[in-house]
C-alpha cells in the first residue's frame, strides 16, 4: 500500500480504484472472495483480519474524508461509471 489507510474504529480501510478503471483491481475480488487474510503494517508484524466491503452507509460517510486526504480518488471515481469500493480490514481474533 502505497499511502496511510484511514482508520474506522479498529479497522483500515482501502480503496478499491484500480486508476479508475472499469474494472475492480484482482486484489479486491480476491478479498472479496477470501475475506480472511494476513497484513503487515509497514513492516510490523502480520496480523489476522477480516475483509469487508463497506456498506453504502459507511462509504457514504467515509469517501469524502477519504477524497480529502487524497484528491485523485476523487478523480479516478469521475473516470469509471462503477462505484469505486472501499474494503474494511479488521482485526480477526483468534478462533
Amino acid at each position: 500500500m502505497l499511502y496511510s489507510p484511514l482508520q474506522d474504529g479498529d479497522s483500515y480501510v482501502v480503496v478499491a480504484s484500480r486508476g479508475g478503471d472499469d474494472r475492480h483491481p484482482a486484489w479486491f475480488l480476491n478479498l472479496r472472495d477470501e475475506p480472511r487474510i494476513e497484513v503487515a503494517l509497514q513492516g510490523g508484524p502480520r496480523r489476522p483480519m477480516v475483509a469487508r466491503v463497506a456498506t453504502s452507509d459507511e462509504r457514504a460517510r467515509m469517501w469524502p474524508l477519504i477524497t480529502a486526504q487524497h484528491r485523485n480518488y476523487a478523480g479516478y471515481q469521475k473516470r469509471t461509471s462503477r462505484e469505486i469500493p472501499l474494503v474494511l480490514l479488521t482485526p480477526d481474533p483468534p478462533h
